[in-house]
């Protein structure tokens, strides 16, 4: 499972600097004045080929009595109870606080992996500022400077070290031939996802059991339907009774993302009665982002009349309209109406994720593309599109080669992905098209 690693550290030391650098994003609102994240922030790092996902947290302050700083002592333990590593922020420039031991005594108390981070240590090359901060009593004292990328690569591999990941690389040379379908059900709280399991499982007569994940007790249930075997990856609770933080909602946006990264084909699960939510919109967000295969399903069908139903298929189409590809069923899990179909969009789904594409055929629809409708022209350039070839699955890739593909538009893209999903069938999965443009030997020649 993808590892996870929080962000831990009292406020204003620089937390989400870290994060934003750590995900190569400006998703976590950054400004100079402390308190300024409340609640946790997930985003995607990656170090290489190994992923990571980040929690970035509200300033810590374990003796919290009341009010917002209570709150986000709050979600900071929750942040911490749903890692496998920690990493302890403090401030180089500021030096050791009074607040910083009084995290360091909690995070020592709560007993996960944890590495000491000293942010802002740009120019302190001696590191004698970084001397104090040994009080702490959490080992060594790692400088480094998130607002200039100072330090990022040594700090990721000391925080994932501990954990033992197997090489993504072994990982890859598995024999995907006879694998199963690896499929998360995914959607938020009381959506029907436990029940929805228990159906299936209930259905098929399975005998479900445990299998650990690298760094989290996550549960794959293996079965089987029709002569396929499937492996599902649950979000939805059934887990081993264990050491589990009190603390911790029921919905775990953990578990959910570990879960899609870990997938072949994500279901995501709507409630018909609720329509179609923010929470609802992230989910399928982040599915399209990890590029997982899809298939939507409402659930609850049966207890909406028709004007809601009317309103949801509305709902869907102008907020999930970025899913436009994937297949849509109306379910009742509790009274077992619609599964059959859900299974058959699983495997096509899966089918087009994974589906083989030879050069010729694609070049093909390529130039009959362009001789149908050729790409607009930017100024002086008309971008040429010379041949295309596969360059990856699940999701499908293609790459396309010619010159001055920088100014092939996105409509032109939406144009071309049309006429390649068409020609392959491709149903319930992202496409994405590259373009690479080749260099004109003669640009950079004197007259």
């Amino acid at each position: 499972m993808t590892p996870v690693v929080a962000l831990v550290g009292r406020p204003n030391v620089g937390k989400s600097t870290l994060f934003n650098r750590l995900t190569q994003t400006r998703d976590a609102i950054v400004a100079d004045f402390a308190g300024l994240t409340r609640d946790r922030h997930y985003g995607n790092g990656r170090l290489g080929k190994r992923e990571f996902i980040v929690i970035d947290t509200g300033g810590f302050e374990p003796d919290a009595g009341s009010g917002i700083y209570k709150e986000m002592a709050k979600q900071t333990r929750q942040a911490v109870a749903e890692a496998d590593v920690v990493i302890f922020v403090v401030d180089a420039r500021e030096g050791l606080s009074a607040q910083d031991h009084d995290i360091a005594n909690e995070l020592r108390r709560i007993g996960k992996p944890c590495v000491l981070v000293a942010n802002k240590a740009e120019g302190m090359h001696d590191g004698t500022k970084l001397v104090d901060f040994y009080e702490l009593g959490l080992g060594e004292v790692h400088g480094v400077s998130a607002a200039h990328g100072q330090g990022m690569r040594g700090l990721v591999e000391l925080a994932l070290a501990p954990l033992n990941l197997p090489d993504p690389d072994d990982e890859e040379e598995e024999d995907d031939v006879n694998k199963p379908i690896k499929l998360a059900v995914a959607g938020r709280p009381n959506v029907g996802k436990s029940t929805l399991i228990n159906t299936w499982l209930g259905e098929e007569r399975l005998v479900a059991f445990d299998m650990p994940g690298t760094t989290r007790d996550a549960i794959s249930v293996p079965f089987e339907r029709n002569g396929q075997r499937f492996e599902l990856i649950d979000t939805a609770g059934l887990r081993r009774k264990g050491r589990v933080f009190e603390a911790i909602e029921k919905f775990s946006v953990v578990k959910t993302l570990q879960a899609i990264e870990s997938a072949n084909v994500v279901l995501l699960l709507l409630d018909a009665t609720q329509g179609v939510t923010d929470q609802d919109a992230h989910i399928a967000g982040y599915i399209l982002e990890s590029g997982r295969a899809v298939v939507i399903a409402i659930n609850k069908w049966d207890a909406v009349d028709s004007y809601q139903r009317e309103q949801i298929q509305r709902q869907i189409e102008t907020r999930l309209a970025f899913l436009k590809f994937a297949a849509l069923h109306f379910i009742s899990a509790i009274k077992r109406q619609g599964l059959g179909p859900v299974w058959q969009a699983i495997a096509q789904a899966h089918k087009s994720a994974t589906r083989k594409m030879s050069t010729p055929v694609l070049t093909r629809l390529l130039l009959e593309a362009v001789q149908f409708q050729a790409p607009k022209r930017s100024g002086m350039f008309r971008p040429k599109l010379r041949y295309a070839h596969q360059g990856g699955m699940n999701p499908p890739v293609i790459v396309i080669h010619g010159n001055s593909l920088e100014h092939v538009t996105d409509a032109y893209k939406r144009f071309l992905e049309g006429r390649f999903r068409k020609e392959f069938d491709l149903v319930g999965t992202p496409l994405r098209i590259e373009f690479k443009s080749s260099h004109n030997p003669f640009v950079d020649k004197d007259d």
